[in-house]
């Protein structure tokens, strides 16, 4: 081999070498997550009550709901959040919230929130995870409602932006890797690891809200309401994390 070509090789070689010292692969390693939920912890979490409902809970007639908020582990603590028919027509309902809660934790501007859901399968479940503050903040993670069963609701209510998001790999039982980056310019979803909406929208700046997942229960208006006979619901999250540049 000539000298000419001895040296392009080592220039080529030197542009191509991995960046970030032993054990680099040419990508800067994923930063540990700010939050991972753990959702037995008081700490973390408070159940049962949410300044998004009217006086914090139980109920929410007004958004169509038939929940009545309910602070017992088995609703929500095992990650399992479930709803059970009670006697006067409404239902015992799961929720977590990180506002109230010993470490206050909210997600901001430029947060990753990466979650894996199990979806429900009865009529009139209202699976979410979303965000809320002061009489607003919102941004729906997801929204599912098995009347819709291949559907996923996003939503940017900061800024008023909305997609509806059919998949064939969305479907009653389903597990379901949701991805949100909340950018102060595009709030971005990605679905089972497909960026599926860019918002074009974001959340500004400053933004900043606490975290909540709970299962509602539709009371009829928009979706049905659950079925005569049917007196249980359930959906599952496996995992939810907050990753901070």
């Amino acid at each position: 081999m000539d000298r000419d070509m001895a040296g392009w090789l080592r220039r080529l070689a030197s542009r191509l070498a991995p960046r970030g010292g032993a054990g680099a692969v040419g990508f800067t390693p994923r930063r540990a997550p700010v939050f991972t939920a753990d959702f037995t912890s008081p700490a973390q979490w408070v159940a049962g009550r949410s300044w998004a409902y009217p006086d914090g809970g139980p109920v929410n007639p007004g958004d169509n709901k038939l929940d009545h908020l309910v602070p017992d582990p088995s609703y929500s603590r095992e990650g399992v959040f479930r709803a059970t028919l009670r006697t006067d027509g409404n239902w015992d309902s799961g929720l977590l919230t990180t506002e109230g809660s010993d470490e206050d934790f909210m997600v901001r501007t430029g947060d990753v929130l990466e979650a894996r859901v199990r979806l429900p399968g009865e009529l009139g479940a209202w699976p979410a995870i979303w965000t809320w503050r002061d009489g607003g903040q919102e941004i729906d993670v997801f929204e599912y409602h098995p009347d819709n069963p291949d559907l996923l609701e996003l939503s940017n209510h900061v800024r008023e932006a909305h997609r509806y998001h059919r998949d064939p790999s969305v479907r009653p039982g389903a597990w379901v890797d949701l991805k949100v980056e909340f950018g102060r310019n595009s709030v971005v979803w990605w679905v089972n690891g497909a960026r599926v909406f860019g918002d074009g929208k974001g959340v500004g700046r400053a933004w900043r809200a606490y975290l909540i997942v709970n299962l509602s229960v539709s009371a009829g208006r928009y979706h049905p309401a659950p079925d005569a006979g049917v007196t249980a619901m359930s959906y599952e999250v496996s995992q939810l994390r907050v990753y901070r540049r």
